[in-house]
């Protein structure tokens, strides 16, 4: 009875070391069919680049701020109760027009205080020139004494000096009047108003009344970092990248839209002081606004002309791969007919292209499609060869896909 029960207890085990065995024997076969499948399909088929010195233009995308070619604040220079607004905001004024009209009448008061003043002087003058004069005729028939004539020149001196006093009086009140029509220091579009009539304003008061910019044509203020230009000086005296004409260098603008602005800049000076807060140096481009697309403080990519690049190596950016680490590899064809996963370093985009300035040599070739599970030391088979313009041409790259 013992015997019997012993004897079923032990089927279950012996039904599954049996069904583990099947299962190891179907992976072997498919490992073996699998080996089978890659050895009947041979080497994977790519495409390659071969890597060709050329010129290349190159372009640096900086940050910018659009800022007034001229900007002056409207301050009233003597105070008062303002009577009139003379301008829409928001429209265009040009220079010396009438923008505020203060209240004149204590300032009319103060030039008829004066011209009345420059009258009286004017009298005073006269009568000690006749006093000095009369003093001369005595003197000269010893009727006076010399300290009589002495007295009567130093009251005529002294009412000509009261005179120009006067004078100088005069103009003063007429200039206080005539800046009681407040006027455009500049030609431009003036914003809004800060005051109204009937407001009381003062001279020189820290709040401006309006304020008038030129948009037309403007500026753009871009930052590009210390590092870089240090860079591109020494690319530049090394011969590798060809310096444009720096009054010809040209800038366009991408809008924040994404779309390009139709009209391109010139490059007006590159500050001589680094932002120690940023480590960055200020570039000055001037543009042309016609039609007031570009407004003070917006944001913009400018796009700059820094020069042409000689004996540039180009690939494109699909070919570059990334490890982990961030550092870019390539597969280059060696001569056995397998490829090597090669490090390089990468410069700018030019277009849909790397710049590569180290890892690759002229006569390189570089694989650029059929990577997918590619390996190094994997032997691949040349489908075709192709030139970077056959790639970049939609037909080429068709035809290379």
């Amino acid at each position: 009875m013992s015997n019997s029960i012993r004897y079923s207890d032990s089927r279950p085990r012996l039904v599954l070391q049996v069904l583990l065995l099947a299962c190891l024997l179907s992976g072997l076969l498919a490992g073996c069919d699998d080996g089978q499948q890659r050895r009947e399909r041979g080497p994977r088929e790519v495409t390659v680049l071969e890597v060709a010195p050329r010129s290349v233009p190159l372009t640096a995308e900086l940050s910018g701020r659009v800022s007034a070619f001229r900007k002056a604040e409207v301050r009233p220079q003597v105070s008062g109760i303002l009577k009139e607004q003379l301008f829409v905001e928001g429209s265009m004024v040009r220079q010396d027009q009438s923008l505020y009209k203060i209240d004149p009448d204590t300032y009319i008061a103060e030039v008829e205080s004066a011209r009345a003043a420059v009258n009286s002087a004017q009298a005073q003058l006269e009568a000690a020139t006749l006093r000095r004069n009369r003093r001369v005729a005595l003197l000269r028939d010893k009727a006076v004494s010399q300290q009589g004539y002495e007295d009567a020149q130093v009251e005529y001196l002294q009412a000509k000096a009261n005179l120009d006093v006067a004078k100088a009086a005069l103009r003063t009140a007429e200039i206080r009047l005539r800046y009681t029509d407040v006027l455009a220091p500049i030609t431009g579009r003036v914003g809004k108003s800060s005051v109204t009539q009937g407001a009381l304003v003062t001279a020189n008061q820290a709040e401006p009344l309006a304020v008038i910019q030129q948009l037309d044509p403007v500026y753009v203020d871009m930052t590009q970092s210390s590092f870089a230009m240090l860079n591109l000086r020494d690319r530049y005296a090394a011969g590798k990248l060809i310096r444009p004409d720096s009054e010809q260098t040209e800038v366009r603008l991408r809008l924040e839209t994404g779309t390009e602005y139709a009209l391109s800049g010139r490059l007006k000076f590159a500050d001589i002081t680094v932002d120690e807060s940023t480590g960055a140096v200020l570039l000055r481009s001037v543009f042309p606004n016609p039609d007031n697309v570009l407004l003070p403080g917006m944001y913009v990519r400018a796009i700059i002309n820094e020069g042409v690049e000689t004996n540039a190596l180009l690939v494109p950016q699909r070919a570059v791969r990334r490890d982990p680490k961030g550092n870019a590899n390539l597969f280059v064809l060696t001569a056995d007919g397998t490829v090597d996963e090669r490090k390089v370093v990468t410069g700018e985009v030019v277009g849909r292209c790397w710049l590569i300035s180290e890892g690759l040599e002229v006569g390189d070739k570089v694989v650029v499609t059929g990577m997918q599970g590619l390996r190094s030391g994997n032997p691949v088979k040349v489908a075709a060869t192709v030139t970077l313009d056959e790639l970049l041409n939609p037909e080429g790259q068709a035809k290379a896909e």
